[in-house]
């Protein structure tokens, strides 16, 4: 897929179910990359798809819907075009 849309999505979690958020992130075909962190939040993902609408389809409906998720914090990647 070619993806016009890129954001990174901070996730924090409920206390234990970092391993059960972590396998059902990987699932998702629109997650390139998921990492757990250290800090403020507990993951971090790279989500990728063809607008920003169908980004917010994926966070809202998939990603943040995911058990164990308690909140989110979405960076979305803008790009500039030269002149």
């Amino acid at each position: 897929m070619t993806a016009l849309a890129i954001g990174y999505v901070l996730i924090t979690t409920a206390t234990g179910r970092e391993s059960k958020v972590l396998e059902q992130m990987r699932e998702l075909p629109e997650v390139g990359e998921v990492h757990q962190l250290f800090g403020q939040y507990d993951m971090i993902a790279r989500v990728e798809t063809a607008d920003y609408d169908r980004m917010c389809d994926i966070i809202l409906g998939k990603i943040r819907t995911i058990q164990g998720i308690t909140g989110t914090r979405t960076l979305i990647c803008a790009s500039f075009k030269r002149v």
